[in-house]
């Protein structure tokens, strides 16, 4: 099992910097022990105009077999078949990728701690890879390589036997990549792409690889044409190890799309039910978050909604209480947070559910600022405590994926009320009631804004008081119903 790195170099800036990046001195010979064999790294050549990195993996085929027999156990399906005698020792796969991870692990991770800096710098490099085994053929390798910024991959097939061309070609390809890249990112899109061409590991896959995956994967893998096949080939097509890594792509987009990190887009705020309010005709102090959702559940009841989209939906109490009224036949729970999404997901007991009650309820990810066409079609949407968390600026992408292009018949917008706030004891003066809200609204700017949106896509508004109305400061909690004027098509069909 055999791979190269070769780069060139000028006598300011050396090839031979490239041991420098590799941590490995060019005038020596190193072997290394990994779990299935050892591992010879050595340079062919070593000049300031071209130098060469080997890296030679020595598969013991009895420790392969000891560690991983069959599929079962993670082992490849070649060693299942042949259990001593197979490609393993000779194709770079798995045992290469974890080759490289243990003898280039400063190199992978992009630390040059003897100049820094040069690691940060693209090199002119040339990766050859005497036989990779490619499942898809030689168009799936340029696939996969050819998006990642290499000028050229060049995979060729490799005969069956040379003798006997009319057999034709075997599932190898001899690999020759050239490009300036970063040596960090070159190694990484070895590091994830020689598994995944194989289609086999020789360990078995767990959750952590989940985290290696996305680690290796930085900066490229969220936006590959093909990240789907590459996440679900690396992770064995572990359904639920698939899914997550999914997920956590799909945050990378969007953080990456508006210009945040990750952990700003998955906010995941816990609903505040501490906060208690007397609610009129009750002998009992009424957490605000209930009277919120029993208002909600009142409005959608009243616009005769049965499909519903919870957007924003959080923790999943608003999709709980739905589910609990037979009237709501279909019931799609909406949020960026994979950790809201988590904890919505145990709340309502999805894997536990019944098949009937499983059908009226979905959990998707999704950003309330992206049109969406999986949110078309649905008789009322809910925004319950979500418009305040978005900065002023993006309000008006909101408005359009809800208003403008999934356009149900019925939309329910609750937001504080910052003039209430000087009710609350335990508030102090001018702050707002969460550390993430970009804003709150008087009851004057909310209306404004409701009207508009009305005004621009064809709804009527109604405002609704939730909570004690106060006759000097109003209600704590102000909501909005938006009905959808009827088109003269749906006149005409009615």
């Amino acid at each position: 099992m055999f791979l190269t790195i070769s780069t060139t170099g000028t006598p300011e800036s050396p090839a031979t910097d490239l041991g420098f990046l590799l941590h490995k001195h060019p005038d020596k010979a190193q072997a290394f022990s990994t779990s299935h064999g050892t591992a010879h790294v050595f340079y062919p050549e070593a000049s300031p105009e071209r130098c060469t990195a080997a890296l030679l993996l020595e598969v013991d085929p009895v420790a392969l077999v000891r560690r991983g027999r069959g599929k079962g156990r993670g082992g490849a399906p070649d060693s299942a078949l042949a259990q001593y005698v197979n490609d393993r020792p000779y194709a770079a796969s798995s045992l290469l990728a974890v080759a490289m991870s243990t003898v280039f692990r400063s190199a992978l991770r992009g630390v040059c701690a003897a100049q820094p800096g040069l690691a940060d710098r693209p090199l002119p490099l040339r990766v050859e890879i005497p036989a990779l085994p490619a499942r898809g053929g030689a168009g799936l390798v340029r696939a996969l390589f050819g998006p990642l910024g290499w000028t050229s991959v060049d995979a060729e097939p490799v005969a069956l036997d040379e003798r006997f061309p009319g057999w034709g070609d075997s599932r190898y390809v001899r690999l020759v990549l050239e490009g300036e890249l970063r040596l960090a990112d070159a190694l990484r899109h070895l590091y994830v792409l020689l598994p995944v061409l194989d289609d086999a590991k020789h360990y078995w896959v767990t959750t952590d690889e989940v985290d290696k995956l996305l680690r290796a994967g930085e900066g490229w893998l969220a936006d590959h044409p093909e990240h789907k096949l590459i996440t679900s080939r690396y992770l064995s097509r572990r359904w639920g190890l698939t899914r997550q890594a999914m997920e956590r792509l799909e945050l990378v987009r969007l953080a990456e799309a508006d210009d945040l990190d990750v952990e700003d887009v998955d906010n995941a705020v816990d609903e505040t039910t501490a906060v208690l309010v007397e609610e009129e005709g009750s002998d009992r102090p009424v957490p605000l978050a209930e009277q919120r959702r029993e208002a909600i559940l009142r409005a959608l009841r009243a616009a005769g909604a049965s499909t519903v989209l919870d957007l924003g939906c959080g923790q999943g109490q608003l999709v709980q209480a739905l589910l609990q009224d037979v009237r709501f036949t279909r019931v799609v729970g909406v949020d960026v947070s994979v950790r809201a999404l988590t904890v919505a997901a145990r709340r309502l007991r999805l894997e536990r559910m019944g098949e009937r009650q499983a059908a009226r309820v979905k959990l998707i990810q999704g950003s309330l600022t992206y049109t969406d066409k999986r949110l078309k079609g649905y008789d009322a949407a809910v925004l319950s405590e979500v418009v305040e968390h978005l900065d002023l600026p993006r309000l008006p992408a909101l408005e359009y994926a809800v208003f403008g292009s999934a356009r149900p018949a019925t939309v329910i917008v609750t937001t504080p009320n910052v003039e209430y706030n000087v009710r609350w004891e335990t508030l102090p003066a001018g702050h707002v009631r969460h550390g993430d809200h970009r804003f709150e609204w008087t009851r004057e700017e909310f209306r404004d804004w409701a009207r508009g949106v009305g005004e621009r896509h064809g709804y009527g508004v109604e405002f609704v008081p939730v909570g004690p109305d106060d006759p000097e400061v109003g209600p704590p909690t102000q909501m909005a119903v938006f009905a959808r004027a009827a088109t003269a098509k749906e006149e005409k069909g009615a």
